[in-house]
């Protein structure tokens, strides 16, 4: 096994030539056998084995600085720089990230998670180099899709003037998560099948060249020249006129073309672009024909592709899958908008019943907003469906485009909470302090799956910015016979005794549920109140529990600072209610991956942390009496 001799940075350049197409393959092996039993992410990382490979040869780590876009294919990375062992308990608690992390070795240059982002991170470290008067590689690693974000753009804008040498790869599959859709999509694709191009271009150098004396000056007047055989035969030449030097493109899965480019790169000063072709889950059939299916995969079977898992209960996505389709009946002006996710966000089956009522922006979900802001000012009921995590990156857009104009849009806001296994940069546990602190807008979170859907269609005919948040996974089916209609502002009280009352926003009354059987086992009545709405808070129910309860505990899964807790204990505080407020909340702080039950236990904000936090505080008011 190659891969046994491949315990530290560097070890891949101590085999022969003719060995590394066996390890490329045992690479492969290994991560379809890990992945199909802990999960992750699969296709992207089988699509860049051998680009993988082909840096490790090239470049010296930990010293030459490589960083990966968002970071989901850096499992070969991960392998090449001594941490095979690790994916025994990959994206576990405790375990190795799914993501590149600084803080988990210093092979890993940069933190990423996000898309888009490589590019920026390059160029600083680049110039950082300049500045300290360093000498090593910097290589940015970005995907066609990544390439749809508008930071991209912004980096590339400014790579354009570096004249130190900075080397820019980019990974072409066609592929984001979906399929690749948008203008530079089409243009990529026009240079990978500009074989007219390549044959042109080297079929002149040959003429050329056999031409005494004069030829070889006249081969490097037309290499020198920006207006040459270039934008002739690929109208604009994109990056060449903007000051990037162009490589490519080039087979992703030939490791001597991949070695000998890269290290013509490494020579140029300045910015370079090498283009590279990959195959999005090469070498494993299931995951090539389906890529998307093998983007973020849950345990599968080996042999063929299939689930281990059975099928689950319809999750919230699917509840919100179906409404969207409903009302799209019922709606002719409602539209709908992802950043290159229609399968994640649910919006697939959308897309196939209106198609000309659905827009994949790509990833670009600062233009996402603008873009919905425009169609509610036309006239339209844009539904924008992203997750939280992402939905961070258009904070600007919400405020400025949408809130200040007051126009209707709806977010639907996938993966609100503890997301699990992706970890700190997609925890979806900051959105209600960011958008509940924006005039205009409404914020809502549904209990179960019924409320779900009867706060989509309120939020559909709701005249203003509204976000609706739920999370991941299965769509909690109890409380069904709470069904009380949905009314601007207002709380629904399940339980309404007296003493102490809880008071749950979204996934946590299912917590909440639990914990108020747990407190009546103990013979201490308990109301149980379900927010519904962070923004506006409803202080009428406020003040009536003020009433008769001493203590009111509000849960949320997210972040104290800025979150539904601080909302109801500013309310009562500007009244002098004199009741106590205790906050259960998330930390102030970045959660790190794991089971997301285990993390709520963690965090203490699980049923049984709870109850014991309450019987506690419970138990010391009625001493303090």
């Amino acid at each position: 096994m190659l891969l046994e001799k491949i315990n530290k940075p560097n070890d891949i350049k101590e085999l022969d030539k003719e060995e590394l197409p066996l390890l490329a393959q045992e690479i492969r092996d290994f991560l379809i056998e890990k992945i199909s039993v802990n999960g992750g992410h699969l296709a992207s990382n089988l699509g860049v084995v051998e680009l993988t490979m082909a840096m490790h040869l090239v470049f010296d780590l930990p010293g030459d600085k490589m960083i990966w876009d968002v970071g989901h294919q850096s499992y070969t990375h991960k392998i090449l720089t001594g941490r095979k062992e690790g994916f025994d308990h990959l994206r576990k608690y405790g375990g190795m990230s799914g993501f590149p992390k600084r803080k988990e070795s210093s092979c890993d240059a940069f933190d990423t998670g996000h898309s888009s982002t490589s590019i920026s991170a390059g160029l600083g470290y680049a110039r950082a180099r300049e500045l300290t008067g360093e000498d090593y590689s910097v290589i940015s690693v970005i995907g066609d899709g990544a390439l749809t974000g508008g930071m991209a753009y912004e980096a590339l804008n400014n790579a354009s003037q570096i004249k130190s040498n900075f080397i820019i790869i980019l990974n072409d599959n066609n592929m984001s998560i979906s399929e690749n859709v948008g203008g530079i999509s089409t243009y990529l694709g026009n240079i990978r099948t500009s074989g007219a191009y390549n044959g042109l271009k080297n079929g002149l150098e040959n003429t050329l060249n056999r031409i005494p004396v004069y030829g070889d000056r006249l081969v490097r007047g037309i290499r020198n020249t920006k207006q040459g055989i270039k934008q002739f035969m690929i109208p604009g030449m994109f990056f060449e006129e903007m000051g990037i030097t162009y490589l490519g493109p080039v087979d992703g899965h030939n490791l001597n073309q991949l070695t000998r480019i890269l290290r013509e790169a490494r020579r140029v000063n300045g910015a370079v672009l090498v283009h590279v072709n990959t195959v999005k889950g090469k070498g494993f059939e299931p995951a090539e024909r389906m890529p998307s299916r093998f983007h973020g995969a849950e345990p599968f079977d080996p042999e063929n592709g299939l689930p281990k898992n059975k099928k689950k209960k319809a999750a919230y996505t699917d509840v919100f899958s179906t409404v969207m389709c409903k009302m799209g009946a019922r709606e002719p002006k409602l539209v709908a908008i992802t950043a290159a996710m229609p399968d994640g966000t649910g919006l697939k089956r959308f897309r196939n019943m209106y198609r000309d009522r659905f827009f994949d922006v790509g990833i670009a979900e600062e233009h996402a907003v603008t873009f919905a802001a425009g169609l509610a000012a036309g006239g339209m009921k844009p539904v924008v469906a992203v997750y939280s995590s992402f939905l961070q990156r258009a904070y600007d857009q919400i405020i400025h485009d949408v809130c200040i104009q007051n126009l209707p849009v709806v977010f639907a806001v996938d993966r609100a909470g503890l997301v699990g296994s992706d970890g700190e940069t997609h925890q979806g546990i900051f959105d209600l302090s960011y958008l509940s602190g924006i005039p205009n807008m409404c914020v809502m979170a549904p209990k179960n799956k019924w409320e779900l859907a009867d706060m989509l269609k309120y939020a559909i005919g709701y005249n203003g910015p509204i976000a609706l948040r739920y999370p991941r996974g299965e769509a909690y089916d109890g409380l069904e016979k709470f069904r009380a209609p949905v009314a601007y502002g207002k709380s629904e009280i399940l339980y309404d005794e007296c003493g102490l009352a809880l008071v749950a926003v979204g996934s946590m009354v299912k917590t909440a549920e639990q914990v108020r059987q747990m407190l009546q086992e103990m013979g201490i009545s308990c109301t149980l109140v379900n927010a519904r709405f962070v923004k506006p808070v409803d202080e009428e129910m406020l003040s009536y529990l003020a009433e008769d309860h001493r203590l009111i505990v509000t849960m949320e899964e997210n972040v104290r600072n800025g979150g539904f807790g601080e909302k109801v204990l500013e309310y009562y505080n500007e009244v002098q209610a004199g009741v106590r407020v205790m906050q259960i909340a998330l930390p102030d702080d970045y959660i790190e991956h794991g089971n997301v039950d285990l993390l709520k236990a963690e965090a203490c904000i699980d049923a049984e942390s709870v109850y014991k936090k309450v019987i506690t505080e419970w138990l010391s008011m009625e001493n303090e009496e």
